[in-house]
């Protein structure tokens, strides 16, 4: 028989590095917790711990017969993880940061407890990343998905349809897809749950891996159904049901109802769960000595704080430097004044911006730059929160996505286009903007590209100066004039973001 007694120092082990790793990211862990608590789209993230530790505590006689056995190899993909960590954290992505922090749990106690006792607790462990609120750059994907349903069903329905982007109008009223309209809340809580049912129902991977993939498709395909559902019911009761907030309730029990059928007709084909077989240790096997156990436990302690011991030491390099943001009062045949409009690009906590329009004898062109510094959670380029208008904007909206190429400052690149449509007033007053990013002298209109360019940066100690740059024009003269502007001013602006940065 396995002497149970060969487990109190793994165990002690396991709390020590479940505290340690708590000391060094404590910062990841309760950001992690607080959306959590304020976030309906992740508050299962609330139960994902208990549900994992009932779930080890449900099968405790599997891992109870083995011998944990330390294994230090277990230390290269921790390392991996304390990496990630860092990367996102100097790039002020939570997702990955929060990723990283669980990743490292994970592998921690993998390596205290050994590879064979790790494959008996694989879902549990696994089960754990569930926590981290990660879904929202689903929602610019699934709210188009859910608007081009919506759309079509209503046109085969026999309704007429006018579309501009994720806004339609029907004779009965307007129409939006909003955030809380992807449907991002449905799949996430869907396939938490649905992986959960999966594991407990069935014995077989292929069915478990089925049900999960059926939880991921069903709560897409609902929550498209449900939006065509709302708007028809708007439609028929002259816009007295289903409008306003009481369209989300109809969605939440229609949600419930089909997260109830798809859990029936999974149990049709539920395997019988064995009783847990007795576990013995393989034949010749030895237990670990204690002295093993916390030397690989040391080792893993310094792996863990390497991470965010090294991000100390970048953020204190990068120290605060004088802004110095000016754009030329010429470029070529334009000359600058006051913005032509009352829009602005919503960006939050910049370290500098400007905001100006260039005028010719032929017309105008507007040019916004946000300009950041010593980025932080709080004050950072690339995030959700900094967009060209926002959702709930009484005045402006985004009408139409797309790439355009446009040689900028002598180099060729890809350009986010935008148009923008101002809502109020008589006459059809559209923009065109151009959108790109600035990274320490490099140009990209990628998110993603953005990041790492900035982790790059400052890995490399070149610090983390980046910018937006937004130019802009009416709509009709914007297929010449943004052409014409970049070729001229483009060099200026990149010299003048090239030496805004001065001690």
């Amino acid at each position: 028989m396995t002497d149970r007694h060969n487990w109190k120092p793994t165990l002690v082990a396991i709390a020590l590095i479940l505290l340690w790793i708590g000391y060094w990211y404590w910062g990841t862990l309760e950001a992690m917790a607080q959306i959590w608590w304020r976030s309906e789209t992740y508050a299962h993230g609330l139960i994902v711990p208990p549900i994992a530790l009932w779930l080890i505590w449900r099968d405790r006689q599997r891992p109870a017969a083995l011998a944990p056995h330390a294994t230090l190899w277990f230390a290269i993909p921790l390392a991996g993880f304390a990496f990630l960590w860092l990367l996102g954290d100097l790039t002020a992505v939570n997702a990955l940061t929060q990723f990283a922090v669980i990743g490292l749990i994970v592998v921690a106690i993998m390596a205290l407890v050994g590879w064979p006792i790790s494959k008996v607790l694989a879902f549990p462990l696994l089960f754990l990343f569930f926590a981290v609120p990660v879904g929202d750059f689903l929602l610019p994907r699934l709210m188009e998905w859910t608007a081009d349903f919506t759309v079509l069903a209503l046109r085969l329905t026999g309704i007429p349809v006018f579309r501009e982007g994720q806004n339609f109008v029907i004779p009965s009223g307007n129409w939006s897809v909003v955030e809380a309209c992807s449907g991002v809340r449905y799949l996430i809580a869907s396939l938490t749950v649905g992986t959960l049912y999966a594991y407990l129902t069935y014995t077989s991977l292929k069915r478990r891996l089925i049900f999960i993939l059926v939880s991921l498709l069903v709560p897409i395909l609902a929550n498209w159904l449900r939006a065509y559902m709302i708007v028809m019911l708007g439609h028929f009761s002259g816009n007295k049901l289903a409008v306003g907030a009481d369209h989300l309730i109809y969605g939440w029990v229609f949600f419930g109802v089909v997260i109830v059928i798809m859990f029936a007709i999974g149990a049709r084909w539920a395997e019988p769960i064995q009783a847990a077989q007795r576990v013995t240790s393989a034949p010749g096997s030895k237990f670990q000595k204690p002295l093993h156990t916390w030397t690989i436990m040391l080792t893993l302690a310094v792996v863990i704080a390497a991470g965010s011991l090294y991000e100390m030491r970048l953020r204190q390099a990068n120290t605060d430097v004088v802004i110095n943001l000016a754009l030329p009062a010429t470029a070529g045949s334009w000359h600058t004044g006051a913005p032509a409009i009352e829009w602005q690009p919503r960006f939050t906590n910049p370290s500098a911006e400007l905001h100006s329009a260039y005028r010719n004898q032929d017309g105008w062109v507007g040019l916004y730059i946000a300009y950041y510094q010593n980025q932080n959670y709080e004050r950072k380029l690339v995030t959700s929160t900094n967009v060209l208008v926002t959702s709930s904007d009484p005045l402006w909206q985004i009408v139409a996505n797309r790439q355009e190429n446009a040689s900028f400052g002598g180099s060729q690149m890809a350009i986010r286009q935008a148009e923008l449509l101002k809502k109020q007033g008589i006459a059809d007053e559209r923009y065109i903007i151009w959108q790109g990013y600035w990274i320490n002298g490099r140009l990209t209109s990628s998110d993603i590209e953005a990041k790492w360019l900035t982790a790059w940066a400052m890995l490399t100690g070149q610090g983390d100066d980046s910018a937006a740059i937004i130019i802009y024009a009416p709509k009709d003269s914007a297929a010449k004039d943004l052409p014409a502007f970049v070729n001229e001013a483009g060099g200026e602006i990149l010299r003048s973001l090239s030496e805004a940065r001065r001690k």
